[in-house]
């Protein structure tokens, strides 16, 4: 579990250049088609500052856009006490317990470090689950906190949004802006397919570290708790009683711990979560390992 920790604190700073090294490209081709040396730092700079502020800010945001409310030991002492139990176990600070009052299972947990974690559970969730099963969801919650998965998340996600929104910022410039270059349509053509093409494989990238992240945690949880049944019970009864939540937002399907959203086109491609199926069989595997 260490090197698999090294291992996502490695591939954070990888992650980090790589959509750095697609913002300044962006940047670059904006600089050349209108013949403006001065965008491309302003759109480095730009993206940088909001991604920055995504990573700071994203857990207050999720919280509110869950409608999660934060509980007390008193107020629910199942749901506080099997997190409690869980962070002795792992040597984490306490996360902060959150309710969200909606009836779809799920879960997730947020903030960029352990002292600074959050979890949270649907009332959905703590109705259909039983403790076996309930601690095993707390434990791949705690999984993504303990391997620093959170932090790549907000991390990807905030660039993943900025570079977007650079993007639709340039191309808009295209249709009002003029340069010295902008009289050659072909590079018009090109520095527009680009300023597409961009955000999509950013958006592809970041799912696909999602999904990766999910098995990471799955595994994790399973560790802990040395049940991995227990965990794999729990998956089939996501998949069993799963619906979309009440107060669902597409821009942060991939912090709940099964995706929250109806399964549309493409979804294998654009899927924030590895198969339900899938992630069970792997568990299944591991339990000897225990």
């Amino acid at each position: 579990m260490y090197s698999a920790i090294r291992k996502n604190k490695i591939n954070t700073v990888l992650i980090m250049l790589l959509f750095v090294v697609i913002i300044g490209a962006l940047g670059l081709l904006a600089g050349y088609i209108y013949d403006n040396p001065s965008i491309t730092i302003f759109a480095v700079g730009g993206a940088t500052i909001y991604a920055l502020i995504q990573y700071f800010m994203a857990s207050r945001m999720a919280l509110s856009m869950a409608g999660a409310r934060e509980i007390t030991a008193a107020e629910n002492p199942r749901l506080y006490h099997t997190v409690e139990n869980l962070a002795i176990t792992t040597g984490m600070p306490m996360p902060r317990v959150y309710i969200i009052d909606d009836p779809a299972p799920n879960a997730f947990a947020t903030g960029r470090n352990p002292e600074n974690a959050v979890v949270a559970a649907t009332t959905g969730l703590l109705e259909i689950m039983s403790d076996r099963e309930l601690e095993g969801v707390m434990a791949h919650e705690l999984g993504h906190v303990k391997n620093y998965d959170i932090r790549v998340n907000m991390i990807v996600y905030g660039l993943v949004v900025a570079i977007g929104m650079l993007a639709d910022m340039l191309m808009r410039m295209a249709f009002f802006a003029r340069g010295n270059r902008n009289n050659n349509p072909a590079v018009m053509i090109l520095g527009l397919i680009a300023m597409f093409v961009a955000p999509v494989i950013a958006t592809v990238v970041q799912l696909a570290i999602s999904r990766q992240r999910e098995y990471l945690a799955d595994a994790t949880g399973a560790h802990v708790t040395r049940d991995a049944p227990g965990l794999a019970s729990a998956l089939h009864k996501l998949q069993e009683y799963g619906r979309p939540l009440q107060q669902q937002n597409s821009s942060m399907a991939h912090m709940w711990m099964a995706d929250p959203q109806r399964p549309g086109m493409m979804q294998k491609l654009f899927a924030t979560h590895p198969p339900l199926p899938d992630r069970i069989r792997r568990l299944l595997e591991m339990q000897d390992k225990f």
